[in-house]
């Protein structure tokens, strides 16, 4: 019987206590004390029930527990009440013996169940423009998008890892029209395609400009913008480009196709930095007309209507107490919803999927609900197949420490590769930092451990100087600890499974082991992996007070144990930072 076995059986009793007080049907739950003082588990059903059952909360608790003491758990070591009627649960030493031998023993798999086994889920995430060099907003992105990837697979779903390449369009235009402006080799040749075609020795490389393929991107998109504030005639020519490239145009798809190269090459270098990749990605080109067909169908069927203007409604008010939302415009031309609409239809065909995810800013929060409600309005799922996980805007620290938000016009943008780089630098400067080249591995671990941290609702103010402390709450703090651990287990024999559970050592360590799997659930549940890395900081925190406190070490009959344990609390960290996408390093 494995230890979630035990905590249900536990459940189970006060459910069967209950039950047999004439409860029908109770719902128990076993939690984290707020202080391991009280007990390794509390149970608050003596208050949630005593109005029901007409029994003052703690009388009803003195029974419970009472008639816990008779049951048949002999891994319960103590149980006792307190106000206002919690019931508090201490389990025995065999328990934790047995916990400490089942992480042992899973090693990898710790954590892991199979509450999803058999669905597949879908998630896209991050969907970068293909036109300028990724930032620390994109960043964020990523890493729930990824994170949630790896949580849901440690839950047991089958994952596809997705994305939208939106390659088409004004945006792309202006970086084709940048590139033929600024990357000439002189400036007196003709900003042409045909110029272009005819030689294009004639215009710069990345290479050739000693510039990242991203970075190089980003120039031309931003010279496009700062063009055609100077001259709007700019505008016209760069949107005659895109009616060109919609017409099939040879010579504007040759140039689109080459700078996109560009920006490919440098998107994937940045996400191969990061461990992220996409099982799937969806280009805009392939599918941006096929929208129109599902409003067609739409307006064949009475769901839509199409007002005296022209442009197509559909009424969202009455059903799903969201905005109506125009579908088609009055001149037929399609907008982003109707283009979702038939991606969505193409990924529910491709994965026959039981969830769709997208990680998306919550300023699409209502552009999203409107998406689904109109699928569910097609025949496309329905709305509880679909879920918008929203986060924070992630902005850079001002001057008085508050949030300063990005800008790419204010020249406040932070880019990824930029942010690594910096934070590098910041590690290999600290003294206490003993091995320089781990600093990539322990630089991207921080990184991501600073915008994982946070509940992903939540706005963060992203400091670098906080990001590599080892101590506090840090990723380099948890990463510290676990090659502390390994240490220490090297100077010791290896660890068997002939030990014997201590209750006087080891402080509360034993006891937060115990609720990682649940933490892995909370976290699945709440689509957000911020209680992963909370739990790991409490853990490494755990863990060094106790090896501030006591010699792990010593040949003593209790080495044994303190080494188990140690090695427990390595392969739980181990684990909790893989799912946060963070490489552990045996030294730091």
């Amino acid at each position: 019987m494995n230890t979630e076995q035990k905590i249900q059986n536990l459940e189970a009793a006060i459910s069967h206590i209950l039950s047999g007080l004439g409860i029908q049907k109770p719902l128990v739950v076993i939690d984290k004390p707020s202080d391991f003082e009280f007990g390794d588990v509390v149970c608050n059903v003596a208050m949630r029930y005593s109005k029901e059952l007409g029994k003052p909360p703690m009388e009803l608790a003195e029974f419970i527990t009472e008639a816990l003491k008779e049951s048949e758990l002999s891994y319960l070591e103590k149980t006792e009440i307190a106000t206002p009627g919690f019931i508090n649960v201490t389990f025995s030493a065999e328990f934790y013996r047995d916990l400490i031998k089942e992480i042992l023993s899973l090693g990898n798999n710790y954590g892991k169940n199979d509450d999803l086994a058999g669905q597949k889920w879908v998630i896209e995430h991050t969907s970068p423009n293909p036109n300028k060099a990724m930032h620390l907003g994109h960043l964020r992105n990523n890493l729930v998008g990824m994170g949630l990837v790896r949580l849901l697979k440690a839950n047991g779903a089958e994952v596809i890892s997705d994305a939208i390449d939106n390659n088409r369009g004004i945006a792309i235009a202006k970086l084709m029209w940048g590139y033929l402006s600024l990357m000439r080799k002189d400036q007196s040749t003709e900003i042409s395609i045909d110029k272009w075609i005819e030689d294009k020795t004639a215009w710069y490389t990345p290479e050739e400009k000693s510039m990242l393929p991203d970075v190089f991107v980003t120039e031309c998109y931003v010279h496009a913008g700062e063009e055609i504030k100077k001259d709007q005639s700019v505008e016209g020519i760069i949107r005659e480009m895109v009616v060109q490239w919609e017409a099939g145009d040879k010579k504007v798809h040759e140039l689109w196709s080459f700078v996109l190269t560009y920006a490919y090459e440098g998107m994937e270098r940045t996400l191969n930095r990061l461990g992220s990749y996409w099982d799937n990605v969806w280009h805009e080109h392939e599918h941006y007309q096929e929208g129109k067909s599902y409003v067609e169908l739409g307006l064949e069927k009475g769901i839509f209507k199409k007002l005296e203007d022209g442009a197509v409604l559909t009424d969202l008010e009455e059903k799903y107490g969201i905005p109506d939302t125009i579908l088609l415009k009055k001149d037929g031309t399609s907008l982003y919803i109707t283009q979702d609409i038939a991606l969505t239809a193409k990924k529910r065909d491709k994965f026959s999927a039981d969830r769709l995810l997208w990680v998306i800013g919550p300023e699409q929060s209502l552009a999203m609900k409107q998406l689904f409600a109109v699928c569910e309005q097609l025949g496309i799922g329905e709305v509880s197949d679909y879920s918008h996980v929203s986060y924070g805007y992630v902005g850079l620290k001002d001057d008085d420490g508050g949030f300063k938000k990005m800008s790419s016009r204010a020249g406040t943008v932070l880019l990824i590769d930029d942010l690594i780089d910096t934070v590098k630098e910041k590690i290999k400067a600290q003294a206490k930092v003993s091995d320089v080249d781990n600093s990539e591995q322990l630089a991207i671990g921080a990184v991501k451990f600073s915008l994982l941290k946070a509940d992903r609702t939540q706005e963060i103010v992203f400091d670098p100087d906080q990001s590599v402390e080892i101590s506090g709450a840090s990723g380099i703090y948890v990463m510290y600890t676990y090659a502390r651990i390994l240490s220490v287990l090297s100077k010791g024999e290896n660890v068997s499974d002939s030990f014997s559970a201590d209750l006087t050592t080891g402080g509360d360590l034993r006891k937060i082991l115990m609720f990682y799997p649940e933490i892995i659930k909370r976290s699945q549940k709440d689509l957000s992996v911020h209680h992963i890395a909370q739990y790991l900081l409490d853990l490494s925190s755990a863990f060094n007070s106790w090896y501030g406190n006591e010699t792990l070490v010593d040949g003593s009959e209790k080495e044994a144990y303190r080494l188990a344990l140690a090695k427990a609390v390595a392969v739980t960290i181990k684990n909790g930072l893989e799912i946060l996408g963070i490489e552990t390093l045996d030294r730091v």
